[in-house]
């Protein structure tokens, strides 16, 4: 509760609402699994970072929960850290997986005064050989479990999180989406996919991209009556609470009502080649020699985002699922 309230604070939404939202949590013990799965992730880099030879600390803050962004802003200060690079847990372009970090991370500057440490954003990633290795490796474990005589009839239904159109049309978000589907769709020479989205929290008034993954499904049992169907949450790079309610608990629900045997895959977690990636964008910001790695048909994204990169008005403030 001290996290949804500070997550809403100020904001018009009901208490009601809140308490819903709350019960997801409750769901799984009160506590959202996302704070572990960082730990595991950083202690993964800072191996690969040391199997390379790049002594560099590493510091880690939030945006609604303890380590609170501001607070680690301030001991990169007090240690004496004048430039830094950020790596966001976040693969694509919109306002609240690009922009909106970086208002965080000069709002916490701008807390700590002249001296708080110059932080530069790493790009992001979705098109990097890394992910997407890393991303179909999830993919192949799934369907793996799917009987062999199955699998090349078995839809893969990609998710990402829902955002309201407004952000999206300022956005490469959906492009960039698709490009991340239909390489990893490639790689497995499976051409049976499709991109969905879950999680929308706007009020109806407000148009948020679509399909919605559970009115998928209904679909796909109305058109094809599948016996089996992998949803791959690529939008999410680690098993966290919406992955696992929106998915593995009401998306299974509805799968097990129509008499759909659900697998879903692995995000790509402290997958290996997933860890290597960090470590390569990394690489390639303190070398300018190093490669700049992506594949597809859109290269390397900008390091720097432009001004009128992922804006967004929202009409009115979204709840957390």
């Amino acid at each position: 509760m001290p996290f949804l309230e500070n997550v809403l604070r100020g904001k018009p939404v009901p208490r009601e609402r809140m308490l819903e939202v709350a019960e997801h949590y409750y769901h799984f013990g009160g506590i959202s699994p996302i704070n572990d799965q960082i730990r595991d992730l950083i202690a993964a880099l800072r191996q690969e970072l040391g199997a390379s030879g790049l002594s560099l600390p590493i510091y880690w803050g939030n945006r609604n929960w303890h380590p609170m962004l501001v607070d680690t802003m301030r001991q990169m200060q007090a240690d004496g850290v004048r430039k830094a690079l950020a790596w966001v847990t976040s693969t694509y372009s919109c306002y609240s997986g690009c922009r909106q970090y970086r208002e965080d991370i000069q709002a916490a500057r701008a807390a700590c005064g002249e001296t708080a440490p110059v932080v530069d954003k790493i790009r992001v990633f979705y098109n990097h050989p890394g992910f997407i290795q890393a991303q179909a490796d999830r993919v192949q474990a799934a369907l793996a479990e799917i009987p062999e005589a199955d699998r090349s009839d078995t839809w893969l239904y990609f998710t990402a999180h829902s955002i309201p159109i407004s952000m999206s049309d300022n956005s490469d978000y959906v492009r960039q989406l698709n490009e991340s589907c239909r390489l990893v769709s490639e790689s497995l020479q499976h051409p049976k996919y499709r991109l969905v989205y879950q999680s929308r929290s706007g009020p109806p008034s407000q148009p948020w991209l679509e399909p919605d993954v559970g009115d998928a499904i209904q679909q796909l049992h109305r058109s094809e009556r599948p016996g089996h169907l992998v949803l791959v949450p690529i939008g999410f790079l680690s098993d966290h609470l919406e992955v696992m309610f929106d998915l593995d608990v009401e998306a299974a629900e509805l799968c097990s009502q129509l008499g759909i045997r659900m697998i879903r895959a692995q995000t790509v977690g402290t997958h290996p080649d997933f860890i290597r990636m960090i470590g390569e964008l990394i690489r390639e910001r303190i070398d300018p020699q190093a490669p700049r790695l992506a594949v597809g048909q859109y290269g390397p994204n900008h390091d720097v985002c432009p001004e009128n990169c992922c804006l967004y008005s929202p009409m009115r403030p979204r709840a957390p699922r």
